[in-house]
C-alpha cells in the first residue's frame, strides 16, 4: 500500500504564494503520472495539474501561468508552486499517484486565500 501525504497548505493573502508538497511512501517512479486536484466547499473535485514519469506537464486553464508542478524523484516528492493566488483558489488540494491498475490519493491540505 502506497501512502501519499500532502503538506504546505495554509492561509495566504490574494497575490501571495504557497508551495505544496506530496510525498509518496514508495518510489514515485511506479506512477505513470502524479496529479494535483482540488475541491472547494460545495463543488466537485477538479483537476489542477499533472506531471508524467517523463516530466511532461499539463495544467487546468484556470491555473496556467500561475502554478508550476515539478518532481524530485530522489525524494519521492512532487511539488505544486502556486503564485498569484486568488480567492477562488481556496480549496482542499489533493495529490494522486496513478499506476496502470490503481490510483492512490492523499488526505489533502487546505489552502485558503483571503481577499
Amino acid at each position: 500500500q502506497v501512502r501519499m501525504v500532502e503538506s504546505g497548505g495554509g492561509l495566504v493573502q490574494a497575490g501571495g504564494s504557497l508551495r505544496l508538497s506530496c510525498v509518496a511512501s514508495g518510489n514515485i517512479l511506479i506512477f505513470n503520472d502524479i496529479d494535483w486536484y482540488r475541491q472547494a466547499p460545495g463543488r466537485q473535485r477538479e483537476f489542477v495539474a499533472l506531471i508524467t514519469k517523463s516530466g511532461s506537464t499539463n495544467y487546468a486553464d484556470s491555473v496556467k501561468g500561475r502554478f508550476t508542478i515539478s518532481r524530485d524523484n530522489a525524494k519521492n516528492t512532487v511539488f505544486l508552486q502556486m503564485n498569484s493566488l486568488k480567492p477562488e483558489d481556496t480549496a482542499v488540494y489533493y495529490c494522486k499517484g496513478t499506476t496502470p491498475y490503481v490510483a492512490y490519493w492523499g488526505q489533502g491540505t487546505q489552502v485558503t486565500v483571503s481577499s
